[in-house]
């Protein structure tokens, strides 16, 4: 009876949670139609197929673009939500129409941008706009406790938590949802984001503006990662065709001048960009900020066999004119300009520099820093064998023993991660803060149900990416999960407590 009174105090005050709530809401999708739609310089066709349509959408997301996604969408979910409640509708109804709306005109303006030549339509900022909307949705319950009491009141007075049967089976779904998020965690160091449009080039970016003083006898690329054995005999010079097989995609042998045939006869010809010097090198083609190399189209299959694998290994045998460049000095890339690659080898210092294309390296490659240390520190030739497998990118230089391993999931910067922790496991803590409520009149039941709704979430999705990326298992990453989800469902649960008592002494 006494909850029943609090519960009807705190629908009685929630006459009018924000006035301008309409206001925000048109205010949000003003903001988000300027920001994703200006210059509004639209291009439309004669004719335009939906498989057209499909295409254009072939673009990656990156982490600038994912924060602004979820930042820009979120006014939109806490004036949508504060809206929802004034007008009474349901917690459920409230969580799936700040769904629909936030997937909706993010969708709307994705497939508008499709015919702005400025602007590129990318699936990923569906999702990270949607899960903007449910972080306004959050903040709202937050910022206005009356209408997340009123929730959690409700919920702990629903037949569902006189239920074990059902508790148990919501649980369950908890688990499932963290399932679910983990494994999308797998896609952000795949390779499908590569684009289809950049040449292969050697020695420079097609702007001309890296360029690198040095030699480079050989460029071999497969579709794959070389295994260890498979790279002893690279490197004792065996036949690369012979050894890798089928998924040999590129072959260039850099002896002479001219032009050069890619040996696999799958990929065009490299061109002699700028000029030739006159004098031929046994350490191969001399390139310099006068002379790189290029293909004459975009090598296009190359791209795609690699995307579609998401590995490969790259083969090649180079030799420093300075050992002292900077850029990094670009001596193989496959990029489109100095800010857009899917790879690039290059020298920094007297280091090897990798930028390798992924959802969490950015376009550019670089938003992960991949550097060994000393390898250009003298002008001799160097064999080197790149293989990337599952997050895991595997150097060797000169012989099998001298090898070199990173991990892009163990480089990403620490504010990256605390953001994709953080938008991981926040909305899960919010889950279970709701999951507790409803089992709150079980007492030893609750217990287990934070204890194990707190600690699996972090143990599923460090269980799934040691075993899928190769990555070792990092004691700091999970307590960074527990630290999220712990944090938000006991910050949740405070808050509410501390309105129903406060509810309560008014009432009294």
């Amino acid at each position: 009876m006494k909850r029943r009174k609090i519960f009807s105090q705190l629908s009685n005050l929630d006459k009018s949670v924000l006035p301008g709530d309409f206001i925000l809401v048109i205010l949000s999708i003003l903001v988000v139609l300027v920001a994703t739609l200006f210059p509004f310089n639209f291009s439309f066709p004669d004719t335009f197929s939906l498989s057209e349509l499909v295409a254009s959408f072939d673009n990656s997301s990156f982490f600038k673009d994912q924060v602004n996604n979820v930042l820009l969408f979120a006014p939109l979910g806490f004036g949508f939500a504060s809206l929802l409640q004034r007008i009474r509708m349901k917690p459920t109804i409230q969580f799936l129409a700040v769904i629909l709306v936030s997937a909706g005109l993010s969708f709307t303006v994705e497939a508008l941008q499709v015919f702005l030549p400025s602007r590129t339509p990318t699936p990923a900022d569906i999702f990270n706009n949607t899960i903007g909307g449910l972080v306004g949705l959050i903040c709202f319950y937050l910022w206005n406790p009356q209408s997340f009491i009123y929730t959690l009141i409700h919920r702990e007075n629903s037949r569902a938590s006189n239920s074990i049967k059902k508790l148990t089976l919501f649980f369950v779904g908890y688990i499932l949802i963290s399932f679910l998020i983990s494994i999308a965690w797998q896609h952000t160091t795949n390779l499908s984001n590569w684009s289809l449009n950049y040449p292969l080039l050697i020695g420079n970016e097609q702007t001309g503006d890296r360029p690198w003083q040095g030699y480079v006898s050989e460029v071999s690329i497969a579709d794959r990662a070389i295994s260890k054995n498979e790279v002893s005999q690279v490197l004792n010079h065996q036949n690369d065709s012979k050894t890798i097989g089928k998924s040999l995609v590129a072959s260039y042998e850099l002896t002479g001048k001219g032009s050069y045939q890619d040996r696999s006869g799958q990929l065009p010809e490299l061109l002699s960009i700028g000029q030739s010097p006159d004098i031929e090198d046994e350490k191969g083609v001399a390139l310099s900020s006068s002379h790189w190399l290029k293909t004459r189209e975009p090598v296009t299959l190359l791209s795609e066999r690699i995307r579609e694998n998401s590995q490969f290994t790259i083969i090649t045998t180079v030799a420093t004119a300075d050992t002292d460049q900077t850029g990094p000095a670009r001596i193989i890339s496959l990029s489109g300009d100095s800010l857009h690659r899917n790879f690039t080898l290059g020298q920094q210092g007297s280091d090897l520099d990798l930028r390798i294309r992924t959802p969490i390296t950015g376009a550019n490659g670089a938003d992960t820093k991949l550097s060994i240390p000393g390898i250009f520190a003298d002008t001799r030739p160097h064999q080197i064998v790149i293989t990337y497998s599952g997050a895991t990118i595997q150097v060797y230089v000169d012989k099998s023993q001298n090898t070199y391993s990173l991990n892009l999931l163990e480089l990403v910067p620490k504010e990256q991660k605390i953001f994709y922790y953080g938008l991981t496991f926040i909305p899960l803590g919010l889950c279970l803060a709701l999951l507790t409520s409803l089992a709150k009149r079980k007492l030893s039941f609750n217990k287990l149900l934070l204890a194990s709704g707190i600690l699996l979430p972090s143990l599923i999705l460090e269980g799934i990416l040691v075993s899928d990326s190769g990555k070792s298992l990092s004691l700091k990453n999970l307590l960074l999960g527990i630290l999220f989800t712990a944090g938000t469902t006991l910050i949740l649960r405070w808050r509410a407590s501390m309105v129903l008592r406060k509810a309560a002494l008014n009432r009294v």
